[in-house]
């Protein structure tokens, strides 16, 4: 247990999780919402009616990708991090493809998740 927390800078962790979380609000919102979408054939609620397993599972791997930047960055290791960040974002690419989604949700539900990696690495970067 002790690899997974020795040196790991709680603060950029913290920040990275929490920055990246605001980033899906304004990526899936105001930025690409409707986009996103009309790609994957759901409609857009006011907010109020939000799938809450969803946002928690959304939470909980968001923080476990700033935890993950976090460990490899206290071993020197953020390689390791930008290549996991990059196969999760072929995994993404890959669900979407296999459930027909359309090509410009499949790459806004992608850059999302490479647009995390760079606040991730920013904040261990800072912190």
């Amino acid at each position: 247990m002790a690899e997974l927390t020795a040196g790991v800078s709680w603060i950029a962790v913290i920040g990275g999780f929490v920055a990246s979380f605001l980033l899906g609000w304004l990526w899936y919102g105001p930025l690409f919402g409707k986009q996103w979408a009309e790609g994957c054939g759901v409609e857009l609620g006011d907010g109020k009616d939000m799938p809450a397993g969803a946002m928690i599972t959304q939470a909980l791997g968001t923080f476990c990708l700033a935890w993950l930047w976090g460990v490899t960055a206290a071993s020197m290791a953020l390689l390791t991090a930008i290549l996991i960040t990059v196969t999760v974002t072929l995994f993404i690419i890959s669900n979407g493809k296999y459930v027909n989604k359309s090509d410009k949700a499949i790459m806004i539900e992608a850059s999302y998740i490479l647009a995390m990696g760079v606040v991730m690495f920013i904040f261990q970067a800072i912190f």
